[in-house]
């Protein structure tokens, strides 16, 4: 870190930062809907949130695989940062790292104005450094754990934007979002190990017969198809038990979460088209996917 860190900066309008993070939604593609299928009073909110998530996932995850990436230690280093700023900007003391302050600013906005939690926040971080430090999970339970902190934060802040604070809801969402990211961790096998990264449980490799070779052979063997069926239905099964979310929520939130649990079930859906093999290919969502995405969430109920 150098000197220039601890300088004492100027920090940039609150209609700028907002602004900043407003564009950054703008530029990333994700399966759901980001920011857009909300009222706009709540808009800025909404981006201002998916601003400190993208970035600091980032920190922990972007260019993994290149030669002069950040090395694991300054990941840590840079998230140690990160959370530090988190806890300055809503506390109304100053920010230390100008890179980085366009997010703070509209963050600790956004946190004041809407009540949010700051353990949510701080719940994603902790995920994020844990992608740095664990490459495997021995059980199902471990993989759960790991899914509380990275994915659902993100529902049940969505929820809490739209003035909805009812523990029933957030459980609906918790497994919506716990199922979006465990159909992610089976979508993306083939990329996942190229970063020497496993999500399957260790537990299920073993019970099927599955070795770490075979998840980087040209094809899936029975062994792994098997594997991955196992893991797909007990993701169809919190999807199911989660949709039902959308019923309890007023228009157009309804119309996201409907979207939300629709990618992913049509991920899932690829996944069994192919016979489970997501070693040889990657399956995801096209433009005539979207189409039918957008036409079942408007008629699905």
């Amino acid at each position: 870190m150098t000197d220039s860190v601890h300088t004492p900066f100027t920090h940039p309008s609150l209609e700028a930062a907002y602004q900043q993070c407003h564009e950054l939604t703008r530029e990333h593609y994700e399966n759901f809907p980001v920011a857009r299928l909300v009222p706009k009073t709540i808009r800025p909110h909404v981006s201002a949130i998916y601003a400190f998530a993208r970035t600091s996932d980032d920190l922990a995850d972007e260019n993994w695989d290149t030669p002069d990436g950040p090395t694991p230690d300054q990941r840590l280093a840079d998230l140690d940062a990160f959370a530090t700023e988190l806890v300055a900007a809503t506390q109304d003391q100053p920010l230390r790292r100008p890179e980085w302050a366009w997010i703070f600013v509209a963050l600790a906005d956004t946190v004041r104005k809407c009540d949010l939690p700051l353990h949510l926040f701080t719940d994603l971080l902790s995920a994020f450094k844990q992608d740095v430090t664990t490459l495997r999970y021995a059980t199902f339970d471990d993989i759960l754990d790991y899914c509380r902190r990275s994915a659902n934060p993100i529902g049940r802040l969505v929820l809490l934007l739209h003035g909805y604070r009812d523990e029933q809801l957030f459980q609906w969402s918790d497994q919506i979002c716990t199922a979006l990211q465990l159909a992610n961790f089976w979508q993306d096998v083939s990329i996942d190990i190229k970063k020497n990264r496993i999500y399957i449980p260790q537990v299920d490799l073993t019970r099927f017969g599955v070795t770490e070779t075979m998840l980087t052979q040209p094809k899936a063997t029975q062994a792994y198809k098997d594997c991955l069926k196992f893991q797909v239905d007990r993701t169809y099964e919190l999807f199911k038990q989660g949709r039902v979310l959308s019923r309890h929520l007023k228009f157009p939130l309804s119309m996201e979460i409907r979207l939300t649990w629709l990618g992913g079930q049509t991920i899932l859906d690829k996944i069994i088209e192919q016979d489970y093999d997501t070693v040889e290919l990657r399956p995801k969502l096209n433009a005539k996917d979207k189409v039918n995405l957008l036409r079942k969430a408007a008629f699905t109920r």
